[in-house]
């Protein structure tokens, strides 16, 4: 067993000659889609990695200024801008651990250390620190803050300037701020006190917290169908909302005036699951439409009565996009073997980093497997040519769990496709993308469905010639960290080794330790709490299993977790110390996950380092 201390290195710790393609996929600068000003919109706010951690920077689309608005040594990424343009919120935690409040800096100030440097203010005088659950920003500088505690659950507050925040709204299921109108008179919530934390209800109030209506689709005896604000119309007068449902088994969009109760259905007409936000004139909605782990965009014009118009983008996937005053859109793009850009339909670039590119990587290969509840999609990706397998083979599981893998690019599984093993990502059931039953399925047997999905898959890969049967990894972070567990201690004849990054590993400890809205998913996913159910999270914990795992585990954990707490983790390891299991605990000061390009890249070279040593070598070599 060996304990790891988490000290970042920093870039001058690299052999500085030939730094492989693996790690400059990583330190390649990057840039998120720019979010703009309302009321401004020359004005933006993206985030980059171009100092080495992911933080905050304003732009000046009309003089092409860029400004660092944020620097804290464990990263920013949760920012927005007021209408105006005037002002950059950020939220402002403590080395990850999501617990913090607002704060507010001039959006032309100069960084910290500059001369004449403005002191960063809090943005809402007399709240304090909470986990974030949402954040509506008006124009006349009110803002609705959600705000999450364990003692208080969700309380939702209007903070005028100059005044003292007003509560109103508390519950202690989960909720949260989704929009506020043009004019500022009406405040869309999301909310799930029906106690279901996977679908929510709609909640419209005045800034007094009294209700204008409600749009609830779990009425009715079912806790089934779910809705999501995606934004009330951006223009004066408008009291449309737009909101996503799924009453017809995806998500789809449809506009709901609160003020009228009238509903109107959009027939899109696309076979995966739509989400849409309006164009700043209200006259259309771009859609973004994801289907088989790939997305598109369209063009919609609820009164034309006719079909959408694609919004022609290469094939891979769409990661967000946004219709400027113009009618241009802007889109982030990338695949699985091309590194991600950011265009506009105009034809150019609409963001390009300086520095170095990533380099390229190799396409995926879509496979369909029967799996015990319905064809399972996976995506993969083999080593380039001319290797032949079978491969070492990498199942890298993704989080959330309500998330999905994606034809789009990601460092991860390119760093271990160029050390010679294929890579395969599953969209077990709980992914979405496929509709709202499979998304819906894993309830009550948590952890146990998707891994028989996975389990579908790996026989697929061993059969078909893709993977060695001798050298299977199961990998991931976060849910995926938590899957990698409870497979290597309910199938420890399958895996070769395992690597677990964040993890749920001791599922009780992890329900009483973690952030109260997780605390509320888990309710919804296993039916209660485990004083309730307690058979429930016994059966979906992987320290339930942890005496039968074989396979060598390696384990990285952030010390400042909210989501995956770090004391569960411990018991966990605890377990595994007792009898002498062969592990490696790496442990380090963030949360859930870090935004430091150096720590990313040590955290992928001690995974790499610890297969090499204890995967099985290929027969007639001497390692992996």
């Amino acid at each position: 067993m060996t304990e790891i201390t988490g000290s970042t290195p920093t870039p001058s710790d690299q052999a500085p000659a030939s730094v492989p393609e693996w790690e400059q996929r990583f330190r390649a600068p990057r840039v998120s889609l720019p979010d703009w000003a309302e009321d401004a919109p020359d004005r933006a706010l993206f985030i980059s990695n171009a100092t080495g951690t992911y933080e905050l920077y304003a732009w000046d689309r009309a003089t092409g200024e860029q400004r660092q608005v944020t620097d804290r040594p464990n990263g920013t990424t949760d920012g927005a801008l007021t209408p105006d343009g005037e002002s950059v919120w950020w939220f402002d935690d403590t080395d990850g651990d999501e617990f913090g409040v607002w704060m507010r800096r001039p959006f032309h100030a100069g960084g910290d250390g500059e001369p004449g440097a403005p002191v960063d203010e809090p943005a809402t005088p007399g709240l304090g620190p909470a986990y974030s659950a949402g954040l509506a920003i008006g124009r006349d500088g009110t803002a609705v803050v959600g705000r999450s505690t364990d003692e208080d659950g969700t309380t939702i507050h209007v903070v005028r300037p100059g005044a003292e925040p007003v509560e109103i709204y508390r519950h202690r299921e989960s909720a949260g701020v989704g929009d506020l109108s043009h004019d500022g008179t009406l405040i869309a919530l999301e909310h799930t006190e029906h106690g279901d934390a996977m679908h929510s209800a709609l909640r419209v109030v005045r800034p007094d917290g009294t209700t204008v209506a409600e749009l609830d689709d779990t009425e009715g005896g079912t806790k089934e169908l779910g809705l999501t604000v995606l934004g009330f119309a951006p223009v004066a007068g408008d009291t449309r909302l737009l909101v996503g449902h799924q009453r017809r088994g995806r998500w789809e969009p449809m506009i709901w005036d609160p003020t009228t109760g009238e509903e109107t259905d959009l027939a899109i007409g696309l076979p995966g699951d739509v989400v849409a936000e309006w164009y700043p004139d209200a006259s259309a909605l771009l859609v973004v439409h994801a289907f088989e782990a790939r997305s598109d965009l369209w063009r919609y014009e609820p009164g034309a009565g006719g079909a959408p118009a694609r919004v022609k983008t290469p094939a891979g996937s769409v990661s967000g996009a946004t219709a400027r005053p113009d009618g241009t859109v802007e889109y982030l793009w990338s695949s699985a073997a091309q590194p991600p850009v950011i265009r506009s339909t105009s034809g150019a670039v609409v963001l390009d980093p300086p520095g170095a590119k990533a380099p390229a990587s190799v396409p995926v290969d879509d496979v369909w497997v029967d799996g015990p509840g319905g064809r399972v999609h996976a995506l993969v990706q083999r080593p380039a040519a001319p290797a032949e397998g079978p491969f070492p083979t990498v199942f890298e599981i993704h989080g959330g769990p309500t998330w999905h893998d994606s034809d789009a690019f990601a460092s991860g599984p390119a760093a271990w496709v160029d050390h010679g093993y294929a890579v395969v990502r599953v969209n077990y059931r709980g992914s979405t993308g496929y509709g709202r039953a499979w998304t819906d399925a894993l309830k009550h047997r948590v952890g146990l469905i998707e891994l028989e999905d996975i389990a579908a898959v790996r026989e697929w890969a061993v059969k078909s010639g893709l993977a060695d049967p001798e050298r299977l990894v199961l990998a991931g972070g976060s849910w995926g960290g938590y899957l990698t567990l409870l497979g290597l201690g309910t199938q420890p004849d399958t895996w070769a080794l395992g690597l677990a990054a964040v993890p749920v590993a001791d599922y009780v400890t992890a329900y009483h330790d973690e952030m109260e809205d997780l605390k509320a998913m888990d309710r919804t996913l296993l039916g209660g709490t485990p004083e309730e159910v307690p058979e429930r999270f016994e059966a979906s914990s992987p320290l339930t299993y942890v005496d039968a795992v074989r396979a060598p585990v390696y384990i990285s954990a952030g010390v400042n977790d909210p989501r995956c707490p770090i004391r569960q983790v411990e018991n966990y390891v605890d377990r595994l110390k007792k009898r002498d299991a062969v592990h490696e605990v790496y442990r380090y000061d963030a949360g859930h996950g870090s935004l430091v390009v150096e720590e990313r890249i040590k955290q992928v070279r001690l995974e790499l380092d610890f297969a090499r040593r204890h995967l099985s070598p290929e027969p007639g070599t001497t390692g992996a």
